[in-house]
């Protein structure tokens, strides 16, 4: 009988009534570890929306009518920021497109053209003034050629700087004419640089030296890269 009137003090005694602070510290870390709690609390997700929230609802003007300081200054900022982001968002592919064929020639593969059409072509957008067709269309008479002559292979996915690298081991003596004519050609092509008559004059006379000058060797490597 004793026995049995002892088991509920035994009981009880295993909960304080009144804990001490390390008890009542644990019973809470105990507590707040069942998953009812666990289940209760924010996801990461749910933190990170609050903080957008947050933010968003600190750009709003106050409900009293009035406009702080540094409000106009807010709103500066994010339409700078929507410039920004318009001009990256729409002025990316172009420049993605440029980047595919940076350095191209021949960007067309039906611009089956002569080396002297080419030529004609350079010639009479100089004769005009536009010193960027002019350069662009003298380069190419400059590849057309050594491609008519067989001393060095183009195709619509050679590049320029391919091309002069190619062209330069053909004749030695010409590396650096063609390395200045292949970015004279890029520069304008594909840089967005402004042609000038000096640059265009330094590719024509590449051009009429390359025409009375024998090769060193015959440059005629397949191509396999990117378009010109």
């Amino acid at each position: 009988m004793l026995s049995i009137l002892a088991l509920p003090v035994l009981f009880v005694t295993d909960v304080p009534v009144d804990p001490d602070a390390p008890d009542a510290r644990k019973l809470l870390i105990d507590e707040l570890a069942k998953p009812e709690y666990a289940a209760a609390r924010p996801t990461l997700i749910d933190r990170i929306a609050q903080a957008i929230q947050d933010w968003l609802d600190s750009f709003r003007a106050p409900e009293d009518g009035s406009v702080p300081d540094l409000f106009p200054l807010v709103v500066t900022v994010l339409i700078v920021g929507l410039i920004v982001a318009a001009f990256i968002v729409f002025g990316r592919p172009r420049l993605q497109r440029k980047s595919r064929a940076a350095g191209a020639l021949f960007s067309d593969s039906l611009d089956a053209r002569s080396a002297a059409e080419l030529r004609a072509s350079a010639q009479a957008a100089a004769a005009s003034g536009d010193f960027v067709v002019a350069i662009e269309e003298m380069f190419r008479a400059v590849a057309r050629q050594l491609a008519e002559r067989t001393v060095v292979s183009v195709t619509p996915g050679t590049t320029a700087q391919e091309f002069a690298a190619r062209a330069g081991r053909a004749f030695p003596d010409y590396v650096d004419a063609f390395t200045s004519g292949a970015r004279a050609f890029d520069g304008v092509r594909y840089l967005d640089r402004p042609g000038t008559k000096e640059a265009f004059d330094e590719v024509a006379a590449l051009d009429r030296d390359i025409s009375a000058a024998r090769p060193a060797r015959l440059e005629r490597v397949a191509d396999s890269g990117a378009s010109l």
